[in-house]
């Protein structure tokens, strides 16, 4: 049987039909978006750029760089020689004489005993003084190794706090070995070890205590490291005057790097950027939720971390958001930095900069005029004058941004030293070149500090250590060389310091200014970044 609609009846229930059957809720404003965000958009918005958590986490990590200074500068005391004086009734000793060379063997005795530094032990003097020189060029040599492979390995499997719990464990060995050694050469073998951990400690340090900051306060923050150094330097000073045997005090410089093991470490949290880059975004956003807590604030369910190249993926919003599950981990290493042409020039122009600085750095720190007072207080008054350095560079930093300040930081030094090259020492004069050496320190000491932030802000996460780490290699061999330049003597060591510093303005010329840039992720989200027209690069959207 057929049944038959009229024309009226369909004309009538003609709207009915584009009614759906059944009516839907609707739900609150914002339930079922997504809101995904990079993790510098993430600390603005909603867990705090510099909160209670990023302040005790930075405090700590911090800590590391003085680590650094103790076995760096414990050099200073273990490698120094010491006063001399004739036997009483022995023939062929002159008291007056600058030096032991030339003095009867037998005739003289150090002042304090041979066990006061390497030198007197083992008689490290007149033909056989290049071996201070050549156990200090080996410990910076590895320097310049460790910052190579310990920045690989923090931006690859080991992460920044694994990397930097292995560096500890091994300065804290190799630390206490050296107290040990039988002869020179085997002292030699212990330094250089201690120097491949020692270069790993202040970039990794360095970069797990400033990812977790905001990008307005990270320059702060960064700048802020550098008075845990000088702090090292000023302790250490006072631990060597409590332990004048340089076997004790290799041993008591080490024992802090235990305690930092044992009392810190387990305090500290990995990265964000590296657990976001590892795919980890699980544990990424349970950290950025840690964060927000701890500081006050709240993080919403619907908002999802991810990387800055999938925020600026507008194609594919949904699929990128719908879910925060881990995902492939994401690597890379020196050869990505070198075939992108943008991070390739970066690179170069880091590397550069970082070796010229080191040279003046640590050549003016050699360089400078003795005063002839106490050893310990020099070093500890060396060390506080580095400190108002940090302090106006830090004002400074996000005021002017960080290509004007490494210009105007690495000129005030090299200006300075072109000055101390014209002063002879003579009379006045040589208190001139005196005040200059000290002033291009202290320019130069902004500067190094400075170079720490503008590199970790010039390259990506998956790189960021490698390229820091390439950097640091560069300030190590700087290191190396620097005292070959002070042995030229007379005017030609401010001459080159002169040059370099103002060779490293010209090349800081050509970086990009990273103020108020985000921290990218990736190689990719760093190139999108930088290739939009905008000064800001859009790290935020909503589904």
């Amino acid at each position: 049987m057929c049944t038959t609609t009229s024309s009226s009846d369909l004309g009538g229930r003609s709207s009915d039909l584009r009614v759906p059957l059944i009516t839907p809720v609707k739900k609150p404003a914002g339930e079922n978006e997504s809101e995904k965000l990079c993790i510098d958009d993430m600390l603005q918005k909603y867990c705090g750029e510099f909160g209670p958590w990023q302040l005790w986490h930075f405090l700590l990590t911090s800590l590391a760089w003085a680590l650094e200074a103790f076995h760096t500068m414990v050099m200073i005391f273990a490698d120094r020689e010491p006063g001399w004086r004739c036997l009483e009734g022995a023939s062929g000793c002159d008291s007056t004489a600058r030096s032991v060379c030339g003095l009867v063997p037998g005739s003289w005795e150090w002042s304090g005993g041979p066990w006061t530094s390497t030198v007197a032990e083992w008689g490290l003097v007149c033909e056989e003084k290049y071996k201070v020189g050549l156990s200090q060029a080996l410990f910076f040599g590895g320097c310049m190794i460790g910052a190579g492979v310990f920045g690989h390995f923090s931006d690859s499997f080991l992460g920044r706090k694994g990397s930097l719990t292995a560096v500890c464990i091994l300065n804290a060995i190799f630390g206490c070995l050296t107290a040990f050694s039988p002869n020179y050469w085997a002292y030699v073998l212990f330094r250089l070890l201690t120097g491949f951990s020692t270069g790993g400690v202040g970039l990794c340090a360095f970069v797990l205590a400033t990812e977790p900051v905001g990008p307005t306060k990270r320059g702060a923050a960064g700048m802020s490291t550098f008075y845990f150094f000088s702090t090292g330097i000023a302790l250490l000073a006072g631990i060597a005057y409590i332990y004048p045997s340089w076997r004790e005090l290799y041993i008591a410089s080490s024992i802090p790097s235990f305690l930092f093991l044992v009392a810190v470490l387990p305090f500290l949290s990995e990265s964000p950027r590296w657990y976001l880059v590892r795919g980890k975004v699980h544990e990424a956003t349970k950290l950025m939720r840690s964060i927000a807590k701890s500081n006050g604030n709240h993080l919403p369910d619907g908002v999802v971390l991810t990387l800055d190249e999938e925020a600026n993926d507008t194609d594919h919003h949904h699929e990128t958001c719908v879910s925060s599950d881990d995902k492939e981990a994401i690597s890379g290493s020196l050869i990505d930095v070198i075939k992108s042409p943008t991070t390739r020039i970066r690179l170069f122009l880091a590397v550069a900069i970082n070796f010229l600085c080191s040279v003046v750095y640590y050549g003016l720190s050699l360089n400078v005029v003795n005063l002839e007072t106490n050893l310990y207080l020099n070093v500890l008054l060396n060390a506080v004058a580095e400190m108002p350095a940090f302090t106006i560079t830090a004002i400074l930093l996000d005021k002017y941004g960080r290509k004007p300040l490494a210009i105007g930081t690495l000129w005030f030094s090299g200006i300075f030293c072109f000055v101390g090259s014209l002063m002879k020492s003579v009379g006045i004069w040589k208190v001139v070149r005196m005040v200059c050496g000290v002033l291009g320190i202290f320019g130069m000491a902004g500067t190094y500090n400075l170079l720490f932030i503008y590199t970790t802000e010039l390259f990506p996460t998956v790189v960021r250590n490698a390229a820091l780490g390439s950097a640091t290699q560069a300030a190590q061999m700087g290191a190396i060389l620097a005292p070959f330049v002070v042995v030229l003597g007379g005017g030609l060591p401010f001459a080159v310091f002169a040059v370099c510093g103002i060779a490293g303005g010209v090349f800081a010329f050509y970086l990009p200014e990273t103020l108020n840039k985000p921290l990218y992720d990736t190689m990719a989200g760093m190139e999108d970044g930088e290739s939009t027209p905008s000064s800001v690069t859009v790290c935020t959207s909503t589904v």
